[in-house]
């Protein structure tokens, strides 16, 4: 991930449009500022999310609220609650998905 230049960006959330992107199972709410190639995105999924894809984006995500369960193609599986972050690179063998039975609100970088 490259910053690109930009100027300096306050960014209220709260007035930044929501989309809603089905899972498998449940939604994700999606405010998303994009700055070139890059993507800023406050995400919350809803209770009985299950990503309905296996995902090979780089991101940085930090959980805000709430619990989300990543599990990588591999099999491993990784619980994350508030103040913990992920960081994983657009390289590798690291296609990852997320769900959630309590829903979880994050903040992600890609």
């Amino acid at each position: 991930m490259k910053i690109p230049a930009l100027p300096f960006t306050v960014t209220d959330w709260s007035q930044v449009e929501a989309t809603t992107h089905p899972g498998e199972t449940g939604e994700a709410l999606w405010r998303t500022l994009n700055i070139g190639d890059l993507r800023v995105r406050i995400v919350e999924y809803s209770p009985g999310y299950l990503a309905d894809h296996w995902c090979d984006r780089g991101h940085v995500l930090y959980v805000l609220e709430g619990e989300l369960d990543s599990e990588l193609r591999d099999g491993r599986t990784f619980k994350l609650k508030p103040g913990m972050s992920y960081q994983v690179s657009d390289f590798g063998d690291a296609a990852h998905r997320s769900s959630t039975k309590t829903g979880a609100k994050l903040f992600i970088v890609d």
